[in-house]
């Protein structure tokens, strides 16, 4: 098996696992919600990047309980197609534009210094790092400006061996609740709350799909390089079966300081 083979299996698989879901990661409308009373006073009729934004759950959240306007930004079109359905639907097209960029590239032309209310960020900012992604977005924002961002964090101390040879092999970058906490200081920010992502968010609407598709696509092909690219896949959920309560997305809500 070479590597551009071993490639588009993996391809397959998430996209035969991922397609049509209308989260790509832990959360929900109501965390979403809860985030942003941590973010209050966010500025009236506000301009929002959605960074990272996947299909759009949150994003049209966002646009409806904001009343502003969203500007949400992925890599990947058929997620972003997915999004403008259903604003479409949800009568929400005029205050959501999708754009195909990358969350660590980002136009002063398009998006000036000081011109952005709310940066939002679920489960994405892994792409370009937490420190990163904190350093990059932060001229951005017009004084005062919010993010509201979830990251996948230790929770313990006491880690299975199991969980942490699992995370480090496949995100070094994971450190614990309180480095998190201690770069958002020292990136210019004001730490307003945070909140632990609910474990049951976890399950609702994502990995049991995915386990339901996973058992699916096992059956349907035995050879050696499509099944062990279903064994990555089972290996994740059963990390995510033991370690729960070890790790965890949390959501972080910052003010710009300065």
């Amino acid at each position: 098996m070479n590597e551009a083979e071993r490639h588009a299996a993996q391809a397959e698989i998430f996209w035969r696992l991922h397609e049509g879901l209308t989260k790509q990661g832990p959360g929900s409308d109501a965390t979403t919600r809860r985030a942003l009373e941590l973010a209050a006073p966010i500025a009236a009729g506000p301009v929002v990047l959605d960074l990272g934004c996947g299909p759009g759950r949150q994003t049209l959240v966002l646009a409806n309980d904001l009343g502003g306007h969203v500007t949400a930004m992925d890599l990947l079109p058929p997620f972003l197609e997915q999004l403008e359905a259903r604003a479409e639907a949800a009568g929400l097209s005029e205050r959501i534009a999708t754009k195909v960029a990358s969350m660590g590239d980002i136009s002063p032309a398009d998006h000036p210094d000081g011109s952005v209310d709310l940066i939002w960020s679920e489960g994405a900012i892994y792409n370009i790092g937490f420190d990163a992604g904190l350093a990059h977005w932060r001229r951005l924002l017009a004084p005062g400006g919010r993010v509201g961002v979830s990251e996948v964090a230790w929770l313990r101390d006491d880690l299975p061996e199991r969980v942490r040879s699992f995370w480090e092999a496949h995100y070094p970058a994971i450190r614990s609740s309180e480095a998190n906490e201690h770069a958002i200081r020292t990136s210019g920010y004001r730490l307003l709350g945070k909140l632990v992502v609910p474990e049951d968010e976890w399950w609702t609407d994502y990995y049991c799909v995915i386990e339901e598709r996973l058992d699916s696509l096992r059956a349907e092909r035995d050879d050696p390089m499509w099944q062990e690219m279903i064994a990555l896949v089972d290996e994740e959920l059963e990390i995510v079966r033991i370690g729960l309560g070890s790790f965890g997305y949390v959501f972080y809500v910052m003010e710009r300081e300065g």
